[in-house]
């Protein structure tokens, strides 16, 4: 597939790096060579031109008309449309723009950019906003995510001693036919195991458990989270835009305080999020005083939104000092992720991921609902319809021999989910959620689509 990223900036360079591992045609665009002078001669598969993508000569050098999928990520949002718009016209087959607006976001106006040839658009904070809220409604929760409209839910926990009754059984024993959840994947210091039967969960693992709504109880009963507090009320390090997204968008039982040290700010804020839920207090989150000041010790939750990824980590090291156990930090540089999993930060995001996440839905031929990095796991989480005739509904999943690093963590049929076993015959329409390790997601897409579709053809070549 022949991609365009044009800006490389965090989000661009990001999705160069993670692309050009999987066998892609890349080229990355920017007018500032300093900005890709670190990619030149590296270990990336990919073609860096410093040009603008506003530039029509310059796109038709690109080859934009043979472009397969065209992605602005540049700072600029009028750019970002401009060029989409561009190379539309110019014969790109999909376009992907990174806007800063979130009402261009809506239904309501999602055909207006269709027309004008764009057919998607990101906008990371309003998607960080809204997994910082499903943080925040389970206290005992690392990551959530939610399948299929909700039919089924992804958990990533981590393992502390309450769970001592999950370790030293092999998950066979633990995930059997009519167990209410499956162990999709662990991970375990720097390491991401996609487990089989065999596997034997361990103390400091965060173990991801795919499972059903009416399960949760369960599940949070069985590694041992049923005495964490849920969070009621919480406190933020930062007032920016993902800040005020998680102000309007929050649950009306969670109180909010944010504290923001620009005064200039604050009565933005105080204008944006006039309700009687929402404190917002002028000063700097670092001062512990302060936080005791502003009640630190009442709250359930501490999230740390500052632009600077080193103090939103120390941010939330004091707060869990101070007593807070759910704290959520903003951690933007890549380097700094798996460091913030060690110091036992919680739940970590990352605008870079949840951008590439929504992107790489655009890469997948078959009729893929969703498809998610995780951030503190190596790994990839994808929704894939099975298509009629398709290698999937052929034969029972015991049966079928997938890619090493690839598990079914469960299956949505007529808007019921439930847990797949090595007896579970997959039918036309069901749609089965995949994980894998990162990278992995394009060798399991044949299973599910018609052996003589044109797209099968088409991915059969890539592979050759």
């Amino acid at each position: 597939m022949k991609i365009i990223i044009a800006g490389a900036g965090a989000v661009g360079t990001h999705l160069a790096e993670l692309l050009s591992q999987e066998n892609h045609d890349i080229i990355l665009m920017d007018e500032d060579s300093s900005k890709t002078e670190h990619l030149a001669g590296g270990d990336y598969d990919l073609l860096i031109m410093n040009a603008s993508p506003t530039s029509i000569s310059r796109l038709k050098e690109a080859g934009v008309a043979h472009t397969d999928l065209f992605i602005a990520v540049t700072p600029e949002e009028t750019k970002n449309i401009t060029c989409c718009m561009l190379a539309h016209t110019l014969g790109a087959k999909k376009t992907v723009a990174r806007v800063d607006n979130s009402e261009y976001t809506t239904d309501r106006y999602r055909t207006v950019f269709q027309s004008m040839g764009i057919d998607s658009l990101v906008y990371p904070e309003e998607l960080a906003a809204q997994e910082i809220i499903d943080g925040l409604k389970r206290s005992w929760v690392r990551q959530y995510w939610e399948v299929h409209n909700g039919a089924l839910c992804l958990m990533g926990i981590k393992l502390r001693e309450e769970a001592k009754d999950l370790y030293s059984k092999p998950l066979k024993e633990l995930c059997g036919p009519t167990a209410p959840f499956h162990i999709v994947a662990i991970k375990r210091e720097e390491n991401t195991i996609i487990p089989n039967g065999n596997t034997q969960m361990q103390l400091g693992d965060i173990a991801y458990f795919m499972t059903t709504k009416k399960h949760i109880p369960t599940i949070r009963k069985i590694v041992g989270k049923e005495k964490y507090e849920d969070v009621r009320k919480a406190m933020v390090m930062g007032g920016g835009d993902i800040t005020v997204h998680v102000a309007l968008a929050k649950p009306d039982n969670i109180d909010l305080r944010i504290i923001e040290k620009n005064e200039d700010r604050c009565k933005v804020l105080a204008e944006q999020l006039d309700n009687g839920d929402t404190m917002i207090i002028h000063g700097d989150a670092r001062d512990t005083d302060l936080l005791i000041d502003e009640g630190i010790r009442e709250v359930q939750g501490f999230v740390a939104l500052t632009n600077n990824t080193e103090n939103n980590i120390l941010a939330c090291l004091a707060a869990k000092r101070l007593g807070v156990r759910k704290t959520v930090a903003q951690v933007e540089n890549m380097d700094y992720v798996g460091m913030a999993g060690k110091l036992d930060i919680g739940t970590i995001v990352n605008k870079k991921n949840i951008a590439a996440s929504h992107i790489y839905r655009m890469l997948l031929d078959t009729d893929v609902a969703n498809i998610r990095r995780l951030t503190i796991a190596d790994a990839d989480i994808a929704e894939f319809i099975a298509k009629e005739g398709s290698p999937i509904t052929s034969k029972p999943i015991r049966e079928l021999r997938f890619p090493e690093g690839i598990t079914l963590g469960g299956l949505v049929r007529d808007g019921v989910g439930m847990s797949i076993g090595g007896n579970t015959q997959v039918q036309p329409g069901d749609c089965v959620v995949v994980f894998s390790k990162s990278g992995k997601i394009r060798q399991i897409d044949h299973y599910f689509i018609t052996p003589n579709s044109s797209i099968s053809r088409f991915i059969s070549a890539l592979k050759s």
